[in-house]
């Protein structure tokens, strides 16, 4: 019997997410424990207590301590290192006295100490400790606009650096002059190391001034406090070619072309020609979503640039500003726009979910369709395009049952939407 649509998008999602799993990624790229000396491991991301666990499983033996951060939910059983579960995507004190244990952790080390730092996406709000003079309210509002703004994750995440006592560099210069090594899961387009969970240990190229910046560019309030840290030169973050930072590695374990190589060598096992269109896109979902629409209606019209059956797969991270009151999610709001722009093309389906298992601060990765989806909804008495006006694509999706609910999956490489035409 042949799969359903849905089953195979399911299918497709489904490996992706298998591919990246910090189970296949961590235990290739660990390094050799030192011959003498002590290992700590520290993290933070939706996938690092996923990550602790693949390092206790590939070192059994090895004596370490350590302490990681991750969304509550999103925890996995570990032994010898510590799970701390904590708020996300706005920071809470529970992440915040995490952040300063693990500080007070890599304090004291030698150079013949390793701390082995494992980062994933999320990272930047679950670790969260905030810079001296600033209060954690102070990074919980200014996160919260940022959150509403449709400000870039780059961007974001540059504001997050030079409000932190940890991030931008600053967990290294605190582990000195022990050595210092980084594994990395990618949930950022173009997977700069620096940018996922706002770089705790890397050298930061961005400035206090740029942080400064985009607050202003998004018109959000600035708190006296915040302004004078933010125009003290002697708070500004350590920077590439840093000397305390000479012996410190990273490596990008996972990212999202590698799940989204996945999920197309998946399509094409089933006999479906596969297209990966871009593993960095970015913009507002739904505009993004007008532009997936015009390529599957060409595909549909045209039979160009693939012919039918086939697959168009894409990942990234889009944004929402958010003007209505609705339930949102980049990826329901992804998905209700393409819905309305392909206004009913025939043999058209789609997923689009986040690769953690929560579509923004939902309880589902996702959603899907099918080409009668606005049809579906008119008999339920629900307009696509009022409901996306309110970015309400959560509350659309789920008066139809089409949300995708997974569960937290532990991973995360951020977007993933594919869309399947026959």
């Amino acid at each position: 019997m042949s799969p359903s649509p849905r089953e195979i998008l399911e299918s497709l999602f489904s490996n992706a997410v298998n591919a990246v799993s910090p189970q296949q990624c961590v235990p290739p790229h660990l390094p050799d424990p030192p011959r003498e000396g002590r290992v700590v491991v520290v993290g933070a991301g939706k996938a690092a207590a996923a990550m602790a666990a693949a390092v206790e499983a590939r070192w059994p033996d090895q004596a370490m301590q350590g302490l990681v951060i991750t969304r509550y939910g999103h925890g996995a059983p570990c032994k010898r290192i510590e799970v701390v579960e904590a708020g996300h995507p706005v920071p809470d004190e529970a992440g915040a006295a995490a952040a300063r244990r693990i500080l007070a952790l890599v304090s004291g080390l030698s150079e013949q100490d390793l701390v082995l730092c494992l980062m994933s996406g999320g990272g930047s709000s679950l670790l969260s400790a905030p810079a001296e003079g600033i209060t954690l309210e102070h990074k919980r509002n200014i996160n919260r606009a940022l959150l509403k703004s449709g400000a870039a994750i780059d961007q974001m995440n540059c504001v997050r650096k030079h409000l932190s006592a940890i991030k931008g560099g600053r967990l290294a210069l605190a582990c000195a002059p022990a050595r210092v090594f980084t594994l990395v899961l990618s949930d950022v387009p173009g997977d700069d190391p620096a940018v996922v969970a706002s770089g705790p240990t890397l050298a930061d190229d961005t400035t206090a001034a740029q942080a400064l910046a985009v607050l202003q560019r998004y018109a959000i309030d600035v708190p006296a406090q915040v302004l004078s840290h933010l125009q003290q030169p002697t708070h500004e973050t350590p920077k590439p070619g840093d000397p305390r930072l000479a012996r410190n590695e990273v490596r990008v374990i996972a990212t999202a072309q590698d799940a989204l190589q996945a999920a197309a060598r998946r399509a094409r096992a089933m006999g479906l020609a596969a297209h990966v269109l871009s593993d960095e896109v970015e913009g507002e979902a739904r505009e993004v979503a007008k532009v997936h629409a015009a390529i599957a209606r060409h595909i549909v019209r045209r039979g160009e640039p693939l012919r039918r059956p086939c697959v168009l797969l894409s990942g990234g991270e889009t944004t929402v500003t958010v003007r209505g009151q609705g339930r949102g999610g980049r990826n329901a709001e992804f998905l209700l726009s393409l819905a309305v722009e392909l206004r009913a093309v025939p043999g058209v389906w789609a997923l689009a979910a986040d690769t953690d298992g929560i579509d923004g601060s939902e309880d589902n990765a996702g959603a899907w369709f099918g080409p009668d989806v606005l049809q579906e909804a008119a008999a339920l008495g629900v307009n696509a395009k009022a409901m996306l006006d309110n970015n309400d694509g959560h509350g659309f999706f789920d008066r139809l049952g089409q949300l995708l609910v997974t569960g937290p999956t532990r991973t995360n490489v951020n977007d993933f939407r594919a869309i399947l035409i026959l």
